[in-house]
């Protein structure tokens, strides 16, 4: 159950992310109260998760979805650069978190 809330709150990493670009720096209203609820929701459940999970752990998911979730938003959706450097990067960050969770650092 807590993997469960570390995940969802990774989406939601990615989901303030983008609304922190789409609200111009807090000048449009509802992204940045988009922006703020999703933080909300981000933190509070990272931090719900961490009372049973290691921290490192949890932060390098958390902060792995985050990441290439917002990189694979801005490419499909905001017109952001696609380069075969950009997949590989992505890739690589998604294989040092499954790498971390399958060296038992969790356990």
């Amino acid at each position: 159950m807590a993997w469960l809330l570390v995940v969802i709150a990774g989406v939601l990493e990615t989901g303030f992310a983008v609304c922190l670009k789409l609200s111009h720096g807090f000048t449009r209203l509802w992204p940045t109260i988009a922006f703020a609820s999703f933080a909300l929701g981000s933190f509070g459940l990272l931090t719900l998760a961490l009372r049973k999970l290691d921290v490192g752990p949890a932060y390098a998911v958390w902060t792995g979805i985050g990441a290439a979730g917002t990189a694979i938003y801005g490419m499909v959706f905001l017109g952001d650069v696609v380069s075969a450097l950009k997949i590989v990067s992505i890739t690589l960050v998604i294989a040092g978190v499954i790498g971390l969770q399958l060296s038992g650092a969790a356990h």
